[in-house]
């Protein structure tokens, strides 16, 4: 058995829920068979390391630790996971990946050393840094991690020419984009998305039913043109209205008086500045943030070069149509060698749908 793609497992677990912090799992093995394990909780609870010891109890003394990150060396929310490993008795620690946070990168790992644990590091690395690739943003920048998601079908379209896009991606596409969602700390629309679907921006379970746990949704909407009857201000969890100076202030009054957080910020040509948009979300620990839509809002990411992911869900169909709405506006490029590229490419088949992912800025 691969007992570190099971601690990559359990730390998936974790996506969504343990933010700010990494998402890490930890698995205790002896004589062969695994005998504890455990993911990170929600934050100010116990990291993986220190949930799976737990289990162990007893057994951990002598036992081989596999855990999908560094253990922490210092005091946060929680005491430092490698005195718990030290003091537990385990005689060998196998690490996915060094922390890139600058208080440990490297620290856990030593320490353990100098205490008598036989410290290997690299297994299944690259999966590792690409489970906690916005807390990894997120610690070295202090800005979340952006990933632009989109369905389209073959001939690039969003939507009819009537507006009508239920539903251009199929089922097994729809779920995924829920399991996404439950990922994220922050799911971000542009307010002619909110204006022409209406959507309800929630991350849902198997049954259909919204979770508990619902990421930040967030409008960019720079005169609050946003309605204060839109059926996202009904559903389970908070929204921001992220507007500008222009903003009616009776408009502002309505927003507020439905819930939703209403936050002025710096115009850039008529249009929320997102660069201190997401300076402001990074100072809230929102680690990483999925943007929705629409066309307008997509093509001012991708211009602006803020967009560290894309994940396009491509439909076999043909929708045709001069008016038909493109997933990203803007001017677009003038030279095919201008044109953005993604690296790392991942291509999935879901249902008769085909996802494509990949990395931007290389």
């Amino acid at each position: 058995m691969d007992y570190m793609e099971r601690a990559l497992s359990l730390a998936r677990l974790a996506l969504g829920n343990a933010s700010p912090n990494p998402a890490v799992g930890a698995v205790i093995v002896r004589d062969g068979a695994i005998i504890a394990e455990g993911y990170t909780q929600p934050p100010g609870s116990a990291h993986a390391e220190v949930e799976a010891l737990g289990q162990a109890g007893d057994g951990a003394r002598g036992a081989t630790m596999y855990v999908t990150l560094e253990p922490c060396c210092h005091f946060g929310r929680t005491p430092p996971c490698s005195e718990a490993i030290i003091e537990s008795g385990i005689a060998e620690v196998h690490i996915a990946t060094l922390d890139p946070n600058p208080q440990v990168s490297g620290r856990g790992k030593e320490e353990l050393e100098r205490r008598g644990i036989k410290a290997l590091l690299g297994e299944h690395e690259e999966e590792a840094r690409q489970l906690n690739e916005a807390y990894i943003k997120f610690i070295t920048t202090g800005l979340p991690f952006i990933t632009a998601k989109f369905a389209i079908s073959l001939d690039g379209k969003i939507a009819t020419r009537t507006g009508d896009s239920r539903w251009i991606s199929g089922e097994e596409s729809r779920k995924c984009v829920h399991q996404l969602r439950r990922e994220v700390d922050a799911i971000m629309v542009g307010v002619n998305t909110v204006l022409s679907d209406d959507p309800q921006l929630t991350a849902r379970g198997m049954d259909g039913q919204p979770l508990e746990r619902q990421p930040l949704r967030i409008i960019v909407d720079s005169e609050a043109r946003t309605p204060s009857t839109a059926r996202l201000f009904g559903e389970r969890g908070r929204t921001m209205v992220a507007t500008t100076s222009a903003a009616p202030r009776a408009k502002v009054g309505e927003l507020q008086e439905v819930g939703a957080e209403v936050m002025e910020f710096l115009s850039r040509e008529g249009q929320v500045d997102l660069e201190q948009l997401l300076r402001e979300l990074g100072s809230r620990e929102i680690i990483s943030v999925m943007i929705e839509g629409g066309s307008t809002l997509l093509a001012s990411f991708f211009e602006q070069g803020l967009v560290d992911k894309a994940i396009v869900f491509i439909a076999p169909m043909i929708i045709g149509g001069r008016r038909a709405k493109m997933a990203v506006a803007g001017e677009g490029a003038e030279r095919i060698a201008h044109a953005l590229r993604l690296g790392r490419v991942k291509v999935e088949r879901l249902g008769d749908d085909a996802m494509i992912s990949g990395y931007l800025g290389g």
